[in-house]
């Protein structure tokens, strides 16, 4: 997907737990990142691709709503459970700025 954004000329700021993925990445054209949320704070748009709910939740609460800017586009490509789907929705909804 990242390389697929970089050959769209979209810069991409990557975060990967993987060496490899990451090496991957920087190899395709992507900048590396230093964390996730360093990822975050540079984009307009967030894709994330995780194995488990877990990860989603846990990577949504603790790097992406806290440094997301308002207005951001958030995109979760994980295969995951509808209950983490929804939970990680219900607490951006309940940490969205009010207009």
């Amino acid at each position: 997907m990242a390389a697929s954004l970089v050959r769209a000329s979209h810069l991409v700021h990557a975060y990967d737990l993987s060496e490899q993925a990451m090496s991957a990445a920087v190899a395709s054209g992507c900048v590396a990142a230093r964390s996730a949320a360093d990822a975050v704070r540079a984009g307009d748009a967030v894709i994330t691709m995780l194995p488990t709910g877990g990860h989603v939740r846990a990577v949504y609460g603790d790097a992406i709503l806290p440094n997301a800017r308002p207005g951001t586009l958030l995109i979760d490509c994980s295969t995951i459970d509808v209950e983490s789907a929804r939970a990680v929705a219900a607490e951006r909804n309940s940490s969205a700025p009010v207009s």
